[in-house]
């Protein structure tokens, strides 16, 4: 009898919701804490170990970080054809990463623990992050100048890390010359071909017109040369210095110090050394351009794409959808074809998302692009401007692909409006229009902003429809620059989510792309929970604001 009692007041049904809330916080904070922990923790400078390897009767050495280790049972061992002993009753297994692969050819490899003969890690081994072909692991031998050898084993590692130093300034000033100062010369080169176009096709090219584009190139010309010398000084600058490294089976090569990117001996490192060798790692993941088909480097131009694509779409998005609300809330004559439009407007939000991609591509960038680009653009032809996947068609679609969540979102906002406000304000002699303007929607702005957050939490981590409008494995300049007309709404760009896709199921070196997978995954929740924060914040101080009002 207390039992059905129990039963009839609810109270099993609340604590069983309870847990399930409970369980479903727990599973989602773990899962962040996997990706976090699997991700955050690559850029920790691993130990470096020397293996005395046997295998097939023969002694090599194998140097490199362990990864991973493996133990698989004597029976599944045997069925793959691996030799044990009779006595043995499992097969332990290292995943190692090698690096090398310019000598190699891999850069992971898994070896046997029962094949191992001696194991060390020696502190002056040394791990160079190269712009190619991966990590190299082995001994520093000599520094060379100019050709010439000026310092051997310790004193080349003194003398090695000043020097470093010098040629990453020098190439992030080449960096920042190719991009800044080449780059709007040749989009200046670029804009006087179009001009040229242009008069030849309105049939106004003439004499004058000749000269004064072909004074204007002989100025980017002359400032183009003045560029090369100095590109061509600081060039020679970084080309000058080299290292001779030896591999732990004892091949030499010769690497250029242009080619490294960070040089660190990991086994000598004292804590404070590593942590700070971490925050340095970190910060590049943040803000640099992804090197080595994209396993490598950092993911700046995918976080500012996202970013950018998303803060678009909400601009696009809100008042759209907000005056589709108004009309049908406000305005329009509620019967069968309002309620016919209401459930339309419910049904598109299940629609697939690859759905509005396909519509996108076809009616965006094929119909609405190519007739831009054959009205305002013809000098361009037969290359698109428009007519081409970009960023505006690609936060369009987004738009549309949320624009029902604002709808519905704008319309319960609206209606939970008491009917006295609309009559009081009436009452005191506004127009229907002012009340909307200066009374239903400031009140209804909290509704919006819950839409506008639904909207960017879905839109951030679409990948589907964005992989027919705009966006792209690798970009090669971003949306905004210092070139009028500053945000280029046309050009391609990289997305956090199709990133992840990429790196993921695309890339060559799975082993080497997986950390990168979940660290860019956890950067991807902490982008669309900061957004959302930062929405949620403006919705929570304009509800306490019309509060009152409700009431």
């Amino acid at each position: 009898m207390i039992i059905k009692q129990w039963f009839k007041s609810g109270s099993p049904w609340i604590w069983m919701n309870a847990a399930a809330v409970s369980i479903s916080l727990i599973l989602v904070v773990g899962l962040l804490l996997l990706v976090a922990v699997r991700g955050l923790g690559h850029y920790w400078p691993a130990e470096v170990i020397e293996y005395e390897y046997q295998d097939s009767g023969k002694t090599a050495k194998i140097m490199g970080e362990l990864v991973d280790s493996t133990v698989m049972s004597a029976r599944q061992a045997r069925a793959s054809n691996y030799k044990l002993d009779p006595k043995a009753d499992h097969l332990v297994q290292h995943l190692l990463k090698v690096g090398n692969r310019d000598l190699t050819g891999i850069d992971f490899r898994w070896i046997d623990a029962h094949k191992i003969k001696a194991e060390q890690s020696p502190a002056h081994a040394i791990v160079i992050e190269r712009r190619e072909w991966g990590n190299f692991y082995g001994y520093l031998v000599a520094l060379k100048s100019e050709g010439k050898v000026i310092a051997t084993e310790e004193k080349a590692w003194s003398a090695l890390q000043p020097r470093l130093e010098k040629v990453l300034e020098i190439f992030e000033t080449i960096k920042d010359l190719q991009n800044g100062e080449v780059g709007k010369i040749n989009y200046g080169l670029e804009r006087l071909r179009l001009k040229q176009r242009r008069l030849e096709i309105d049939k106004q090219w003439d004499k004058a017109a000749e000269e004064e584009i072909l004074e204007q190139k002989k100025q980017y010309d002359a400032d183009y040369k003045v560029l090369q010398q100095q590109l061509a000084k600081l060039y020679h600058q970084i080309e000058m210095d080299s290292l001779i490294v030896k591999s732990a089976n004892g091949q030499e090569l010769e690497i250029s110090l242009e080619k490294c990117v960070r040089i660190y001996q990991p086994n000598a490192m004292s804590m404070v050394a590593k942590i700070w060798h971490y925050g340095e790692k970190f910060i590049e993941f943040i803000v640099e351009e992804p090197r080595e088909a994209n396993t490598e480097g950092g993911i700046f131009p995918a976080i500012f794409g996202t970013i950018m694509m998303v803060m678009l779409m909400a601009v696009i998005v809100t008042p759209f959808g907000v005056i589709a609300a108004v009309y049908l809330r406000e305005y329009a004559k509620q019967g069968f074809t309002t309620r016919l439009i209401r459930i339309a407007v419910n049904n598109l939000s299940g629609v697939p998302s690859i759905v509005y991609g396909i519509f996108g591509l076809g009616f965006f960038v094929y119909i609405l692009g190519g007739n831009i680009d054959e009205l305002f653009y013809p000098e361009s032809a037969p290359a698109p401007v428009f007519g081409t996947p970009g960023l505006m068609w690609a936060s369009l679609t987004l738009a549309l692909l949320t624009l029902p969540v604002v709808i519905v979102s704008t319309e319960e906002g609206l209606s939970r409006i008491p009917k006295s406000i609309r009559e009081g304000s009436l009452a005191l002699g506004a127009t229907k229009a002012e009340t909307l303007w200066r009374t239903i929607l400031p009140m209804a702005s909290p509704a919006m902003m819950t839409g506008l957050i639904l909207a960017v939490a879905r839109a951030a981590g679409e990948v589907a429809p964005l992989m027919l409008v705009g966006v792209v494995k690798l970009a090669p300049t971003l949306p905004l620059d210092g070139n009028f007309p500053y945000l280029h709404l046309e050009r391609k760009f990289m997305h956090l989510g199709f990133h992840i896709y990429d790196v993921g199921f695309q890339s060559p070196n799975v082993e080497a792309a997986r950390p990168l997978v979940y660290a860019t995954s956890l950067l991807l929740v902490v982008v669309i929970i900061g957004l959302n924060m930062f929405a949620i914040n403006i919705r929570n101080n304009l509800r306490e604001k019309y509060r009152a009002l409700e009431h």
